[in-house]
Parts: structure tokens; C-alpha cells; sequence
């Protein structure tokens, strides 16, 4: 087994419910000095320790040591490599996090007048306009506190420049190789949303875009690179058959880690876009966030932008500006989630233009070198060269009764999360692999020969690869039944 298999102490945990003693108490507030408080008057009614019957009560090195040994069940990017396409799993450097910590930001109330927040304003609008030159765009809105929130503010943007032509449209398209928040977005949006299929070398297929590009298709949502890791090489040519027939390029940005700093969306006619700010610049996600989906759009779809938007006076101070008669609305209760929005700028300003033209050479080669190990042993859907991640199948391994899953589950029990799996749909038994650049060539060489172990394995003992894993707490779990009818709360709690 690789030399990334799991070691150590991994502590069995039950419930924490039915420990503990009665009267045992976790924290004893100072007793002398202060007003005394009467609990059943300060605390709703039934939130009682004694008012809950099966409650636990517990002392504070319990509750600490429970949800400690719990957290070793988890895996982390801090633990190892997280190989997840499409989501950009990259390692996230802890100047950041220092940033995110500057006492003048986090101690800032959100309604604090425009006058005491100055420092948080300026740093909104510096991002904005990084943005804007990053993704060659003209303007921002920095609101939408995710990519699919990001999808729905462009859409409507879109919306609002056909209604003011005075044709809002019906349709948007979308390539059979999208995210699936984009077909979301878009019939929330009030859309019909329209499969595009792609062509056979996994590109959009400019034949079928020019029969389905007609006068009541309002948008084309394009990722570009694509799902599968391939650069849409004809984009130049798919934005002009879009415009000439009145319709708008809506660029899913999930994947701009491939071109960070080498391309850009604006140089290929994209009119609108998102930027997914906890993949690309660097902030922790995963398990609903925090996350962060700026929009950017050409200088046609600026009036429509969320409001408030941040403005700089003619003596540089910074205010938020509301009169905007043609936005499409307020997208986020404040500003949106500016932990992250800082997190993103000291990553910006820490790179540099320099380093962030070198993240994309980086993880598009670590891309490649993944797929040149690995094109032996799986097969690969799709050829040449790919871009910032990869897609191969079980294609080979099924032969032998060895699944796409038997194989992410494999790779638990050598140390590494698996990718994403069975995405994108187009492709059969697919596994989607994204390095990004935070991983070292040994790292790389790691993961390979865990794959190539499990790929030998899967012919020469394949029940041991169907057994997997078998080095963690909990084994198979009914995935399908814990997304479908997952238990959130407490049965205490009502």
C-alpha cells in the first residue's frame, strides 16, 4: 500500500447522549460581584438543562475530547491532497487568514455609518477593480455570496438588458457538460433552460449552437475551460454567433484557475461572469461554505448591477450609492461575506500579476503530468492535452467488476480524499481530478501510485478493492439515502 496510507490513533466515538452524570456541569460562571441572574426567566421556556429530558451533562474536557476525536474523522486540504475537479481545492496560505483576522475589519458592524467603515469600503472597491483587470471586464459587483448566487445575479442582469430592449426572451443554452447550478439559476431565473450537446471532442459543437441559437435564446452559460479540463478553443467564434443574433456569453468562472493571469474573459466576448473567490483566490470552503461568487460584466450590463454599489468622492473618501434606478436589486443583506472578500485581496496582493500567471502554469501542469502517469492504467475519455484538471473512467478497472466508487473509496484507505466522481454526466464512470498549483511533484507522484496500485489491484484482486475502505471509522455508508432524507437536528430539539 502507498506510503500515504492512514496511521495512528483514530478513536471510536458514540453519541454523546446518555453520558455524562446528573448536575455535571460544563462552565461555572464567577459567582461573587455580579447581579445575580435567574435562568427560567433569562432562557426560553423548555431550553432548560433539567426541562430536556435525555440531555446530556457534561464537564468541558468531555464535550472538548468528544468533538476533537471527532474532527479526526474528517479530511481536510491541511491534511493532504484534496483532489476535487472543479472545486479548486487548493491549499490556502495563512497570511490570509491573518488578514481576515485585522481587529479594524472583523470588529466592524455591518450597519456602522459609511464614515467608520472607510478601510472596509476601500478594499471592496480595490477588489472590484483587481477583478476587472484580472477577468477583463469593466465593472463589479462583489454581493452574491456564491457561484450559483453569482449565476442568478447575471442572469438577471441578462433579463433586465433584453426587457429594456424590449424582447426579455425565453431560452437559455447550456452545454451537456455544465455545472449543474447553471440549468438552476437559469429556470429559477424564469428561463427554459436548453441542453446543448457537445461535440466529440468535448468542445461546444458550433453546428448544433447555430441551430439552437434563435431569437427567444436570451443566453449562452458556457465554462470555459469546461467541465472536462478542455479550453472551449472556439470561443472568439461561439460569442460572435451569440451576439449576432442578439443573445449575451454568461462564463461560469469556477474554472479560471486554468488561465488565471494568461486569459482573459473579456478578450473572448464574454459579456458576463462569475468568479468563485473560495476556489480561485485561496478561501477555505466545503460543507456549505463560506464562499463568495462575484460578478463581472461588461460596460452594457453595468447599470443593472446589485445596489448598493461603492463610489469614490472627489476627496477620496468612500460611500455606498443606492440610486441606481436600473438594478436588478440588493443580492446580499449587506456586503456580501467580506471575510472572504479580504482573504481573496491578500491573496491578489501577495502573488502579484507574476504569481498569478504562475498559478495557472503550474496547475495545468500539474494537470498534465497526472494524466501522462495515470494514461496507462485508465482510460482517458477524451485526447490531447487537458488544462487545469482532468477526466478518466472505469473504463478498464469495470472489466473486472471494479466501479468508479469502488475506486474513490480505495483511495481512502491511502491517505487521499478521492476526486470528483460520476461528473460530468456526458462522460460514463467519469473521475474529474483538479491538483491546482499548491501541490509539490511528490505529492503528485504519491497520488499516482496509490491510482496505479488500485488500478493492478482492481485486475489481480478486485474484491479487495470492492471491500474499501476499511481503515476508517465508518465504511460504505448509504450516500444515497443521506442526501435524500438526511437528519439535521437534534431529536431533542423538536
Amino acid at each position: 500500500m502507498s506510503g500515504q496510507s492512514q496511521r495512528g490513533i483514530n478513536f471510536t466515538e458514540g453519541e454523546i447522549f446518555g453520558r455524562g452524570a446528573p448536575d455535571r456541569e460544563g462552565y461555572t460562571p464567577p459567582r461573587s460581584g455580579l447581579p445575580a441572574i435567574d435562568p427560567e426567566s433569562a432562557l426560553p421556556a423548555g431550553t432548560l438543562r433539567g426541562q430536556l429530558e435525555g440531555f446530556p451533562s457534561l464537564s468541558e474536557p468531555e464535550v472538548t475530547r468528544h468533538y476533537t476525536r471527532m474532527s479526526q474523522w474528517n479530511f481536510a486540504v491541511d491534511l493532504n491532497f484534496y483532489p476535487l475537479g472543479s472545486c479548486t481545492m487548493k491549499y490556502n496560505p495563512r497570511i490570509n487568514e491573518a488578514v481576515a483576522r485585522i481587529g479594524g475589519f472583523t470588529t466592524l458592524h455591518p450597519m456602522a455609518p459609511q464614515e467608520q467603515a472607510q478601510g472596509t469600503l476601500q478594499v471592496i472597491d480595490d477588489l472590484e477593480k483587481w477583478l476587472c483587470q484580472i477577468s477583463g471586464m469593466d465593472a463589479a459587483t462583489l454581493q452574491p455570496a456564491a457561484g450559483a448566487q453569482g449565476e442568478l445575479v447575471g442572469l438577471l442582469m441578462i433579463r433586465a438588458a433584453l426587457t429594456a430592449r424590449g424582447n426579455p426572451r425565453k431560452k437559455v443554452l447550456l452545454p451537456d457538460s455544465s455545472h449543474g447550478t447553471n440549468p438552476a439559476s437559469a429556470v429559477y431565473c424564469g428561463y427554459e433552460a436548453v441542453t446543448l450537446p457537445s461535440g466529440p471532442d468535448g468542445r461546444v459543437d458550433m453546428a448544433q449552437l447555430d441551430r439552437l441559437m434563435d431569437d427567444e435564446t436570451a443566453a449562452l452559460m458556457v465554462t470555459n475551460p469546461n467541465t472536462l479540463g478542455i479550453f472551449e478553443s472556439d470561443i472568439i467564434q461561439i460569442s460572435k454567433l451569440v451576439h449576432d443574433r442578439g443573445g449575451f456569453i454568461y462564463c461560469d468562472g469556477a474554472n479560471l484557475n486554468a488561465f488565471l493571469g494568461k486569459a482573459r474573459f473579456g478578450d473572448m466576448g464574454v459579456d458576463v461572469a462569475h468568479v468563485n473567490l473560495h476556489k480561485t483566490f485561496s478561501t477555505p470552503h466545503g460543507g456549505g461554505g463560506p464562499g463568495s461568487g462575484p460578478v463581472v460584466v461588461k460596460q452594457e450590463l453595468a447599470p443593472y448591477l446589485p445596489f448598493p454599489v461603492v463610489a469614490q468622492g472627489d476627496d477620496g473618501a468612500y460611500s455606498l450609492e443606492y440610486d441606481r434606478p436600473q438594478s436588478v436589486g440588493r443580492a446580499h443583506g449587506f456586503f456580501g461575506n467580506t471575510g472572504v472578500l479580504l482573504r481573496a485581496a491578500a491573496y491578489i496582493l501577495s502573488m502579484g500579476p507574476q504569481g498569478l500567471a504562475q498559478v495557472a502554469e503550474a496547475a495545468v501542469v500539474n494537470a498534465n503530468y497526472i494524466r501522462a502517469r495515470l494514461g496507462d492504467h485508465y482510460h482517458i475519455p477524451y485526447p490531447g492535452r487537458c488544462m487545469h484538471e482532468l477526466v478518466i473512467t472505469d473504463k478498464l478497472q469495470s472489466e473486472y467488476g471494479v466501479s468508479t466508487l469502488d475506486i474513490a473509496k480505495a483511495l481512502i484507505d491511502r491517505g487521499f480524499h478521492p476526486p470528483t466522481i460520476y461528473f460530468p454526466t456526458i462522460t460514463r464512470g467519469a473521475m474529474m481530478i483538479e491538483p491546482t498549483e499548491t501541490e509539490s511533484l511528490e505529492t503528485l507522484d504519491s497520488f499516482c501510485e496509490a491510482m496505479i496500485e488500485i488500478a493492478d489491484l482492481a485486475k489481480a484482486d478486485p474484491e479487495s478493492i470492492k471491500a474499501a475502505p476499511v481503515t476508517t471509522v465508518r465504511t460504505r455508508l448509504d450516500e444515497a439515502t443521506a442526501a435524500r432524507r438526511p437528519q439535521l437536528r437534534c431529536s431533542l430539539c423538536g
